[in-house]
This record gives structure tokens, C-alpha cells and sequence, in this order.
């Protein structure tokens, strides 16, 4: 494995570190101010515009986009260290046009979009000039199985009608969302993983009706959380994408890259928690000397070093292998990196959260919203329990395809007699 990174990497690295430390943490504040003083709390601050302009001028613009036609044309692993350093702030990704739900959705539309829907779509996505959200989790069943999913899309000569509830919706609220991209069923009695398709539906399609808007763990999220029903909403026929049935695999196909940026973005997560944590325990005296001087801190400190590099390690080579033998092939890697992300993200900002006392948990630092999006994270994009599920299928295939082999007996027994 070779976790080198070109010149061109190197120096985007370079050039996102300085912007971050000279731009985009020094905006954070005045990021929360704006939203605070603000009669939407989900409309754009104006920092934020201004940002995106400073990023944009400087390059530093839809770098999650591995299709050259569409956007920088790294690799994955060449992505990789640039969605951690984003991942150090809140607002970073955005800052940076790769955020999540658009980077998902116009990585869809740039592989499976047709031509027109590109053209309609994908460029002002890339231009942000419109935002998008993806409609896929339904409060009525568990959704991590999309065999459950009970949205209704019907062919009704030159049309799809669409009946059903979404939520969790993230994006909705966003008054430049412009497009959903919905998951629903398209045919029941298709073939399990035939039955499901995706389609492009304008957001201001009559029959499209927010119920509300849902916090996570209290907090109020910028783009929104949508409770969403969709009453015979209808939309022209070529608003499907790729075609019928198509809607598991396009799933699919964009979480594999996608759980890539959770990843890195939770490995930045931590850093600034640790980071945080850190600057807390020399600054702060209890029991006659810096907390950083107590035994237990340390330990925090440490293991927290110690798995953020073993994580950073791991995902690294998710994407490494992504690149070279293709998402599928790198499955389990990929599975299992959505679990340790979050895992390691969320314990990093516990300790950090422990370390700081009453000022954890409230809003004077970003750690309570930063523990409230770590724990969330566990079941976005697939609960944990799902990707180790895979990680565990994908182990077990190797001995239900071979059997034991008797090398392994044989070194059991030594590493018993040792």
C-alpha cells in the first residue's frame, strides 16, 4: 500500500490548512451570530457566502469530486486528509461546496444523470447556486433495510406519482434547496433488490408538504431535518434516474465514497476535540498542580492519539483500495470504517467533553454539538449494527467457502504451547 500523496495533493493540503486556520475558524463565531440574529434559522448566513467566494477564488472548490469533468479529479485517498481538515470545523465542508447531502447527490447525478439532468441539476449544484436533500429514511418502518421502504412510485402515462412519508430528510428546510431526490418502490413484486428507484423531484412540485422540522438531540440543524409527506406528487417520467429498479444499486454506489468523507470528516472531528482537550488541561489547575498533570488525563490524551491514528490508518486504506480495486472489492473496509469513525470520533469528544466540565456541555465550546453529531452519526447512513453486520458476512465467507484450513489449527496450537 503506498498512503503517499502526489505534489498537487500535498500542496492543496497546504493551501486548505492556511485557509481554515486564517478564514474559517475565526468565522465560526460570527457564523453562529448571524444564524442566531437571523429570522430563518435555516437560511444562509452571509459569512457563508462570503467563504464559498474566498474558496472558490482560491481553488479550493468541489475537491470531493473525483470526476474530472465535473470537478478537481483527485483520487480518494488524495481526498481523504483534505475531508479531514474540512471535518476540523462544523461549517468547514460546506465552506468548500462537500457537504453532505449535495456531495451524494451530485456524485448520482454526475455518473447516472442523463445529459439534461445534468445540465438541469449538477452544474448549479457544483456552482452552488442551489441546494439539494436526499429522502430515503421513513419514520414508519426501519429503514436501514431498504426492502422496508413503503414510498409509492407509480407510472402514470408520461408521469410518476409518488405517495408516501420521509424523514429525517436533511436539507428540506434549506430555502436554496431546489431538488429531492427520493428513494420509493417502483414495482413490489420485482426481485428484492429490482423493486426500489430513485427520482429527481423539484422541491416546489405541489403535493411536496414539510410537517416539521426535527432537532437531533436538540439541536436545530441549518439545513433542516424534514418530516416530509409526498401526496400524489407528480413529476415527468424522464425525472427517474438511471431507469426502474436501478434505485438499490445507485444507493450503493453512493455511500461507498460517501462513508469515505463520514470517515475522514469523524477523524477531524476528533483532532479538534483533542485539540480542545488539550488546551483545556494546561490551562486549567485543580488538586494543587495542571490537570493535564493528572494520570487519568493523560490516559485520555494518549488513547485518544493512539486511536485517531490507528482510524486515520484504517480509512486510508479504504480509499486506497477503493482506487485501485474499485468500491466493491473494498466492502468491508468501507463498512468498517463508518463503525470505527463514529466510534472513535464520539469517545475522543466524550473525553474531551469531561475534560472541559460544565463547559463541555454547553455551547461555549463546539463539543456538545459535536458529541450530538457523532452519537447521531451512528445511525445515519446506515446504523452501525448494518456495517457490522457486512464486516462480520464478509469474514465468515472465508471459511464457508474454503473451511478450516489446517495452518490454522496448527498455529492455535503453538500460540497456545508459547
Amino acid at each position: 500500500m503506498d498512503f503517499g500523496f502526489s505534489p498537487r495533493a500535498s500542496e492543496l493540503q497546504d493551501r486548505m490548512r492556511s485557509f481554515m486556520e486564517q478564514h474559517v475558524f475565526p468565522a465560526e463565531a460570527v457564523y453562529d451570530r448571524q444564524l442566531a440574529e437571523g429570522d430563518d434559522p435555516h437560511a444562509l448566513p452571509p459569512v457563508m457566502t462570503e467563504l464559498k467566494e474566498k474558496a472558490r477564488a482560491e481553488g479550493l472548490w468541489n475537491l470531493f469530486m473525483a470526476h474530472g469533468d465535473w470537478g478537481a479529479g483527485l483520487t480518494n485517498l488524495e481526498y481523504a486528509p483534505l475531508a479531514e481538515l474540512a471535518g476540523r470545523s462544523i461549517i468547514g465542508p460546506e465552506v468548500f461546496n462537500c457537504s453532505a447531502p449535495d456531495t451524494g447527490n451530485m456524485e448520482l447525478l454526475a455518473l447516472f444523470g442523463t445529459p439534461e439532468q445534468q445540465d438541469r441539476w449538477l452544474r448549479p449544484l457544483l456552482d452552488a447556486e442551489i441546494r439539494s436533500c436526499f429522502a430515503m429514511t421513513e419514520p414508519e418502518v426501519a429503514s436501514s433495510d431498504a426492502r422496508n421502504i413503503r414510498t409509492r412510485i407509480t407510472r402514470d402515462g408520461d408521469s410518476y406519482v409518488v405517495n408516501g412519508r420521509k424523514w429525517y430528510t436533511s436539507g428540506i428546510l434549506d430555502p436554496d434547496c431546489k431538488l429531492i431526490i427520493l428513494m420509493g418502490k417502483t414495482d413490489p413484486d420485482a426481485p428484492t433488490y429490482r423493486q426500489q428507484s430513485m427520482l429527481l423531484i423539484p422541491r416546489d412540485t405541489p403535493g411536496v408538504t414539510v410537517l416539521r422540522d426535527l432537532p437531533m438531540f436538540g439541536y436545530t440543524d441549518r439545513l433542516g431535518h424534514g418530516d416530509v409527506l409526498f401526496e400524489d406528487v407528480r413529476v415527468p417520467v424522464e425525472n427517474i434516474l438511471r431507469g426502474e429498479g436501478e434505485g438499490f444499486a445507485l444507493a450503493q454506489g453512493r455511500l461507498g465514497p460517501g462513508r469515505m468523507h463520514y470517515a475522514m470528516r469523524a477523524v477531524g472531528f476528533a483532532e479538534r476535540a483533542l485539540q480542545l482537550m488539550c488546551e483545556r488541561v494546561t490551562e486549567r489547575t485543580a488538586f494543587g498542580g495542571p490537570l493535564a498533570d493528572q494520570g487519568v488525563v493523560r490516559e485520555w490524551i494518549a488513547r485518544s492519539r493512539i486511536e485517531i491514528e490507528q482510524l486515520r490508518l484504517l480509512v486510508l486504506k479504504s480509499a486506497w483500495l477503493m482506487d485501485t480495486v474499485g468500491n466493491a472489492a473494498a466492502r468491508m473496509e468501507v463498512a468498517a470504517i463508518k463503525v470505527a469513525a463514529l466510534e472513535v470520533a464520539h469517545k475522543v469528544v466524550d473525553r474531551a467533553v469531561q475534560a472541559h466540565g460544565a463547559a463541555g456541555v454547553s455551547d461555549d465550546t463546539v463539543l456538545a454539538r459535536l458529541y450530538a453529531i457523532t452519537r447521531a452519526l451512528r445511525i445515519a447512513d446506515g446504523p452501525d449494527e448494518v456495517h457490522l453486520r457486512t464486516v462480520a458476512r464478509q469474514e465468515l465467507a472465508k471459511y464457508r467457502k474454503t473451511g478450516p484450513k489446517s495452518e490454522h489449527r496448527t498455529t492455535d496450537t503453538k500460540a497456545g504451547a508459547a
